[in-house]
Protein backbone atom coordinates (compact mmCIF):
# COMPACT_ATOMS: atom_id res chain seq x y z
CA UNK A 1 0.00 0.00 0.00
CA UNK A 2 1.33 3.16 -0.64
CA UNK A 3 0.92 6.05 2.01
CA UNK A 4 2.56 9.13 3.14
CA UNK A 5 2.68 8.88 6.52
CA UNK A 6 4.82 5.60 6.88
CA UNK A 7 4.91 5.51 10.72
CA UNK A 8 1.78 6.48 11.18
CA UNK A 9 0.56 3.76 8.99
CA UNK A 10 2.09 0.89 10.22
CA UNK A 11 0.90 1.65 13.71
CA UNK A 12 -2.57 2.27 12.45
CA UNK A 13 -2.81 -1.09 10.45
CA UNK A 14 -0.44 -2.79 12.85
CA UNK A 15 -3.41 -1.96 15.79
CA UNK A 16 -6.14 -3.15 13.36
CA UNK A 17 -4.70 -5.99 12.50
CA UNK A 18 -2.40 -7.13 15.49
CA UNK A 19 0.39 -7.40 13.32
CA UNK A 20 4.28 -6.42 14.17
CA UNK A 21 6.12 -3.58 12.53
CA UNK A 22 9.23 -4.39 10.47
CA UNK A 23 10.91 -1.12 9.41
CA UNK A 24 12.64 -0.80 6.07
CA UNK A 25 15.95 0.68 5.05
CA UNK A 26 14.35 2.78 2.93
CA UNK A 27 11.29 4.50 4.52
CA UNK A 28 9.35 1.56 4.15
CA UNK A 29 6.90 -0.85 6.76
CA UNK A 30 5.91 -4.52 6.64
CA UNK A 31 3.39 -5.57 8.74
CA UNK A 32 3.11 -9.42 9.58
CA UNK A 33 0.72 -11.71 11.75
CA UNK A 34 2.56 -12.54 15.34
CA UNK A 35 2.22 -16.16 14.70
CA UNK A 36 3.94 -16.17 11.77
CA UNK A 37 1.23 -17.27 9.15
CA UNK A 38 -1.11 -15.13 7.12
CA UNK A 39 -1.03 -12.36 5.01
CA UNK A 40 1.17 -9.24 5.41
CA UNK A 41 1.25 -5.51 4.53
CA UNK A 42 3.78 -3.84 3.21
CA UNK A 43 3.78 -0.10 3.33
CA UNK A 44 5.85 2.32 0.63
CA UNK A 45 6.00 5.73 0.97
CA UNK A 46 4.78 7.55 -1.51
CA UNK A 47 3.97 11.47 -2.64
CA UNK A 48 1.36 10.84 -5.06
CA UNK A 49 -2.39 12.13 -3.71
CA UNK A 50 -4.71 9.59 -3.34
CA UNK A 51 -7.43 10.60 -6.28
CA UNK A 52 -11.16 8.86 -5.85
CA UNK A 53 -12.00 5.32 -4.23
CA UNK A 54 -9.85 2.46 -3.67
CA UNK A 55 -9.75 0.02 -6.68
CA UNK A 56 -8.55 -2.54 -4.15
CA UNK A 57 -8.94 -2.31 -0.87
CA UNK A 58 -9.05 -5.01 2.84
CA UNK A 59 -12.18 -6.78 3.74
CA UNK A 60 -12.29 -7.41 7.43
CA UNK A 61 -13.97 -9.83 9.10
CA UNK A 62 -14.61 -8.93 12.77
CA UNK A 63 -13.21 -12.50 15.21
CA UNK A 64 -15.52 -11.88 17.52
CA UNK A 65 -18.59 -11.26 15.60
CA UNK A 66 -19.26 -7.74 17.54
CA UNK A 67 -19.44 -5.46 14.54
CA UNK A 68 -20.54 -2.48 16.90
CA UNK A 69 -17.69 -3.11 18.91
CA UNK A 70 -15.20 -3.30 16.26
CA UNK A 71 -16.43 -0.40 14.71
CA UNK A 72 -15.69 1.64 17.89
CA UNK A 73 -12.66 0.70 18.40
CA UNK A 74 -10.95 1.16 14.70
CA UNK A 75 -12.58 5.09 15.25
CA UNK A 76 -10.76 5.41 18.65
CA UNK A 77 -7.57 4.11 16.58
CA UNK A 78 -8.11 6.74 13.96
CA UNK A 79 -10.42 5.55 11.24
CA UNK A 80 -13.30 7.43 9.73
CA UNK A 81 -16.65 6.27 8.22
CA UNK A 82 -16.41 6.57 4.40
CA UNK A 83 -18.65 6.49 1.53
CA UNK A 84 -18.23 5.09 -1.54
CA UNK A 85 -21.95 5.02 -2.62
CA UNK A 86 -23.80 2.93 -0.29
CA UNK A 87 -27.11 2.60 -0.25
CA UNK A 88 -27.62 1.22 3.53
CA UNK A 89 -28.31 -2.58 2.99
CA UNK A 90 -25.16 -3.68 2.12
CA UNK A 91 -23.35 -6.70 3.93
CA UNK A 92 -20.36 -4.60 5.17
CA UNK A 93 -19.08 -1.06 6.40
CA UNK A 94 -16.85 1.09 5.03
CA UNK A 95 -14.30 2.62 6.91
CA UNK A 96 -11.03 4.42 6.29
CA UNK A 97 -7.68 4.32 7.41
CA UNK A 98 -6.22 7.83 8.58
CA UNK A 99 -4.86 8.47 4.78
CA UNK A 100 -8.27 7.79 3.75
CA UNK A 101 -7.87 4.67 2.12
CA UNK A 102 -10.90 2.56 2.40
CA UNK A 103 -11.40 -0.75 3.88
CA UNK A 104 -14.52 -2.83 4.90
CA UNK A 105 -16.11 -4.69 7.92
CA UNK A 106 -18.27 -7.72 6.72
CA UNK A 107 -20.78 -8.16 8.97
CA UNK A 108 -20.23 -11.60 8.15
CA UNK A 109 -17.93 -14.53 7.39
Amino acid sequence: MDVHDVERQAAFWSAVLGYRIERGDDGDAHLWPRDGGGLSVWLQPTDAPKAGKNRDHPDLVVADGDLEAEVDRLLALGATRADVGQKGDEGFTVLADPEGNEFCLLHRR
